[in-house]
């Protein structure tokens, strides 16, 4: 069987750095945030080309940190996009703002800026762009409209650590940038973990604030916070594999450029990027007219695969009362129908990706049939 993700032949490969890191951060007894926590934050800082990194419990309080550190709360809007995971819409509504959706472009599968400043009204706050599957969203684009109407920008990075537009990695170019490290993601923990990046000195002191409580110092609360915090043991598994995560990136984007070549003249559309951008890969996703029973005779051949995302989150039952219906977001709901995430990891064999594209075609010649 060749797994969707193997988090296990990462960690066979690490073993004796991330133990001598997770035994220096329990020797060193600092469990919650501490000297592993801020030399990470320094270190991923720098990679994304911000001057200031916080680092949180998870990638759903980076989203809820950055829009209460910009200043929306109730009474707010912010313009997003349905086709991303639920955290991105349950942050929104964390801050006490109402998220209204765009659509996504057929092409990029991120937030269409042509339809953006239909959805402006006068309680938009932010635009809060998805960079999905690893691509980041046209942000030219966006920040421009941001400035016309005098909107913030916070970038949703979750799936995009180390991405490009242009030349600025993503998390750099909005006024926040929030990152999720769950184990899956290119830069995963071994646990939760997440952050927000920014340029901006008094932003990332909010941020440091709300994620601890609020305090300035021991027992001096200043604002009304949250225990948003990274563990110790966490900042230092995080610390080894930025060692690494440049090496890992370019083993994806080689992975998926040797999928591109083995795919090239079948019937199925694939992830494309702009010369200007630095696709990474998170997730390399096809769409598939007939994706169910692909997906089906997949699993049969001995090939695991994904979904991102099924039921998009403005047709989620937990969503309902934000008002919209099915048919209100086309391209998302086609890509709902039609996405089918194949394996793609730095450790992913060449074999394995023939294996995968030899039974991707045999299943297409089967529903041809």
């Amino acid at each position: 069987m060749i797994p969707f993700l193997d988090l296990k032949a990462q960690y066979r490969q690490l073993k004796p750095e991330i133990d001598e890191a997770i035994s220096r951060a329990l020797e060193s007894a600092q469990f919650v945030l501490g000297p592993e926590v801020t030399s990470f934050e320094e270190r991923f800082a720098s990679y994304c080309g911000a001057a200031h990194c916080k680092a949180v419990s998870s990638g759903t309080s980076a989203l809820h940190l950055a829009l209460l550190a910009a200043g929306v709360g109730p009474g707010d809007e912010v313009i997003t996009v349905p086709m991303t995971f639920v955290a991105t819409t349950a942050a929104i509504l964390y801050s006490g703002a109402k998220p209204v959706f765009v659509d996504v472009h057929p092409d990029t599968w991120t937030m269409d800026p042509a339809l953006i400043e239909a959805a402006i009204t006068p309680r938009t706050k932010a635009i809060l762009p998805v960079h999905l599957h690893g691509l980041m969203a046209d942000m030219d684009a966006i920040t421009a409209i941001a400035r016309r109407h005098q909107l913030i920008v916070i970038e949703d990075a979750a799936q995009a650590h180390g991405a490009e537009y242009k030349g600025r990695r993503a998390g750099s170019i909005g006024s926040l940038g929030c990152f999720s490290f769950y184990p899956g993601k290119n830069l995963g923990a071994y646990g939760e973990g997440g952050a927000v990046v920014c340029n901006d000195p008094e932003l990332a002191q909010r941020v440091a604030l709300l994620r601890d409580w609020g305090q300035e110092s021991k027992y001096n609360h200043v604002v009304a916070g949250y225990n948003y915090r990274m563990d110790g043991i966490q900042g230092a598994i995080l610390n080894v594999k930025m060692k690494y995560i440049e090496d890992w990136t370019e083993a994806r984007r080689a992975a998926a450029a040797r999928y591109d070549r083995l795919l090239e003249g079948l019937s199925v559309k694939r992830p494309s990027a702009a010369p200007y951008m630095r696709h990474v890969y998170h997730v390399y996703s096809v769409q598939l007219a007939q994706r169910d029973h692909v997906q089906a005779a997949l699993q049969a051949a001995g090939v695991a695969t994904g979904i991102h995302y099924p039921v998009p989150v403005h047709l989620q039952k937990a969503y309902a009362q934000l008002g919209y219906r099915a048919g209100d977001f086309p391209v998302t709901e086609m890509l709902a129908r039609q996405f089918l995430s194949l394996p793609i990891y730095p450790e992913l064999q060449t074999g394995q990706i023939s294996m995968v594209t030899s039974e991707l075609k045999n299943a297409l010649l089967i529903e041809a049939a």
